[in-house]
């Protein structure tokens, strides 16, 4: 019998778990952030202890070498053939407009439709789509890509369901993702499932990304929208001075002064510059108002966020959410707040 004294055997150290490859594609004329973006989302976990496995970023082209990207700066790539289409985790395919050539590439495409059955998770950034939509990777899908061009997509493959205002779409194991920024949101929401919120939201912050945005959130704010259609910028100093005064008691009549005109002239004007009504621009900008107050950790409850974005009560706010973000002000809460 062993002495009761004796020390208890210590347990072996357990082996760590191999990091799971994120392969990379890069062709002539790809976007630059479409790769930058997400890579550099997946690479920040490298600074955090993780409970499992992180990854490893490879970045293939066809041959390898150098690839010039659509900005002229070039990034070094190893050949497809270094990597077996079992060794992929996740694959990924930038967008850019080298896209349309990337077509006639045959060993490229080949060897993208062997990883698509074997990988456990394939993505598009941007234009990208394209890529998987040749494959057929797509068909009976649900799909993002730039707003520019989901009609192309639509029109080209009816067997897509394109998505036009989504950030980025998961259908299954395959993700597809809107133009540029849109690339670190889908990076984001992959590290959210593998590791959980809190650690998407640390890497969220480690890069000082503003904003962690659902994927079914549209690819442009109303307010955003309004400022592109006013391309004068004739309300801007009118939309800081609301924002200025977002509690306060924003009427027509009371914007109209502002801008020194008649409400009636106001209106009209207003709405042909924008695209909405002044009640719609007052609203929009007390949602994005309440999205900030409801990331801060010092305000506690969704009745004084209300409050303080001049909705004047919780319920009226939460309508607002839906119609504008797609989701109530608690939902919002839970997914972006620290």
């Amino acid at each position: 019998m062993p002495s009761k004294s004796a020390k208890p055997r210590r347990p072996e150290p357990r082996e760590k778990s191999a990091a799971r490859r994120v392969a990379i594609v890069a062709f002539p004329g790809v976007t630059l952030l479409d790769i930058s973006g997400p890579a550099q989302v997946f690479a920040e976990l490298q600074a955090i202890e993780l409970p499992g496995a992180g990854y490893s970023l490879s970045y293939l082209s066809a041959s390898g070498g150098l690839v010039p990207t659509d900005v002229g700066m070039m990034i070094d790539t190893a050949p497809i053939s270094s990597i077996r289409p079992n060794q992929v985790d996740t694959l990924v395919i930038p967008g850019g407009p080298g896209i349309w050539a990337l077509r006639q590439d045959a060993v490229m495409i080949e060897w993208i439709s062997e990883v698509l059955p074997r990988a456990r998770r394939v993505a598009s950034v941007c234009l990208g789509a394209f890529a998987l939509a040749w494959t057929g990777a797509l068909d009976g899908k649900r799909a993002a890509t730039h707003w520019r061009y989901c009609p192309r997509l639509a029109d080209g493959f009816p067997k897509i369901s394109v998505e036009p205002n989504a950030i980025f779409v998961k259908d299954g194991r395959v993700w597809t993702s809107a133009g540029v920024s849109a690339g670190i949101d889908l990076a984001l929401a992959m590290i959210e499932e593998d590791f959980g919120h809190t650690t998407a939201l640390d890497i969220a912050r480690r890069l000082v990304v503003f904003l962690k945005r659902p994927g079914g959130q549209s690819q442009f704010s109303t307010v955003l929208a309004a400022q592109a259609s006013d391309v004068e910028g004739r309300f801007s100093a009118l939309h800081a001075w609301i924002i200025e005064n977002i509690a306060g008691d924003l009427k027509v009549e009371t914007l109209a002064g502002k801008a020194g005109m008649s409400p009636r002239t106001f209106a009209r004007a207003y709405t042909s510059r924008t695209g909405m009504t002044p009640a719609s621009g007052v609203e929009a900008l007390r949602v994005e108002t309440a999205r900030l107050l409801l990331e801060s950790s010092e305000i506690r409850g969704v009745v004084d966020v209300a409050r303080r974005a001049g909705f004047g009560d919780d319920e009226r706010m939460r309508r607002a959410f839906i119609r504008h973000l797609g989701i109530s002000p608690s939902e919002y809460r839970s997914r972006f707040s620290g």
